[in-house]
């Protein structure tokens, strides 16, 4: 028994010592063997959309930038002269018109087909004056009778109508019609009643409402000029001037109803001013003591006045805004009680010397009803707004 446990004790031995042989070799052949890199992984691929068109580089526009208007120097509204081109002879049963052909007096002839007598033709034309020349009995061409107590009035109308230029659809002149009468008196005594003949549109729309045009203005100390900046200081005077252009009109007076100082362009806000009112009475003059007033006409369709400088008590801006409401009437119509220039210094004063028809200043004096101006179809009144107006306080 013992000499078995010491064969299986050497037997052991021997096979440690080779299976520990065998471990170092493995060993050492494992560290000679070269080490192999380590495998490497595709990178990951990234799918997308390929795009070949080029980043996007037009723009819109950008909008022009609002360039400041410009205005020629010594600008002024050349104002037509009355076209004098029509004679009338008003006979005991016909009457007879003479036209030239220049008819609007600008240079330039109408077609004679263009121009009718009530809607009768022309019935002879003169080559060498240039002249259309229209006969009718007095009951023809359109002719209107009017009847009073004593005259019998019998009224025509030439009318020129434009036809359209060429095959175009447009013109370059006016309708236009002029107003032409004949007056007998009921004992038949024959009158010519050569009349200056009156302008007047052809229709009531918008190029009859272009033949009147109101303005206000501001103007300088010496009334030479548009007043270039409205500043001014407490107790300066202010010069205002209205006027209207007469285009193929009788001549005209234009004359200021009433005039209301605002802080903004709107005559309905408050605080509102009325200093000018009652039909052409100036009232500063009388409610603040002031130096207020009309200065005397030198032509009919410009009016000339001129205010204290003020501003609203409480409103340190000193921005005014001034609104008249402006009327024309005939020029030769006499200066009455609705059509007048006052304004109070010891008692109310006519700027043209008429002093009575002041009297109404303190009470009511009515409106005009402008029965004294033919019937035209033109706007007669107009509002016309000046401002802002800068007016600072007198420097300490």
């Amino acid at each position: 028994m013992l000499l078995i446990r010491i064969v299986s004790f050497l037997l052991l031995g021997v096979f440690s010592t080779a299976a520990l042989n065998v471990f170092h070799t493995a060993a050492r052949f494992k560290q000679q063997r070269p080490s192999r890199p380590p495998v490497q992984q595709p990178p990951a691929v990234q799918q997308g959309k390929q795009d070949f068109r080029e980043p996007l580089s037009w723009r819109y526009p950008e909008p022009p930038a609002e360039e400041e208007p410009r205005y020629p120097p010594h600008f002024e509204l050349k104002t037509p002269a009355p076209a004098q081109t029509i004679s009338i002879a008003c006979g005991e049963n016909s009457v007879r018109v003479e036209a030239k052909k220049d008819l609007l007096g600008i240079g330039k002839p109408v077609p004679a087909a263009d121009v009718t007598l009530g809607g009768c033709p022309a019935t002879g034309e003169d080559p060498e004056a240039q002249v259309l020349i229209f006969e009718s009995e007095l009951h023809e061409c359109g002719s209107q009778l009017l009847m009073s107590e004593d005259t019998f009035t019998y009224v025509f109308t030439l009318l020129y109508t434009p036809a359209p230029l060429g095959n175009s659809p447009i013109v370059r002149s006016r309708e236009v019609s002029v107003s032409i009468q004949c007056h007998y008196k009921r004992k038949h005594d024959v009158s010519s009643g050569l009349l200056k003949p009156t302008w007047s549109p052809f229709s009531v729309d918008k190029s009859s409402e272009e033949s009147l045009y109101f303005s206000l203005k501001l103007m300088t100390d010496d009334w030479q000029f548009t007043h270039p900046k409205p500043q001014f200081l407490l107790g300066d005077m202010m010069k205002f001037e209205a006027s209207v252009k007469q285009f193929q009109h009788i001549p005209l007076r234009v004359i200021v109803d009433n005039c209301v100082a605002t802080v903004v362009p709107n005559v309905d806000t408050v605080p509102r001013y009325s200093f000018l009112g009652n039909s052409g009475c100036l009232f500063d003059s009388q409610l603040t003591g002031s130096s207020s007033r009309f200065l005397p006409r030198t032509q009919d369709d410009k009016v000339q006045f001129e205010v204290e400088a003020f501003r609203f008590e409480q409103d340190y801006s000193g921005v005014l805004y001034i609104t008249c409401s402006l009327r024309a009437t005939a020029a030769a119509s006499p200066v009455t009680s609705t059509n007048k220039d006052c304004f109070f210094t010891d008692g109310w004063k006519e700027a043209s010397g008429n002093h009575r028809v002041c009297s109404c200043c303190d009470t009511d004096c009515g409106k005009d009803d402008g029965s004294d101006l033919l019937r035209t179809g033109s706007p007669l009144e107009e509002e016309r707004t000046f401002g802002p107006i800068k007016v600072n306080d007198l420097p300490l």
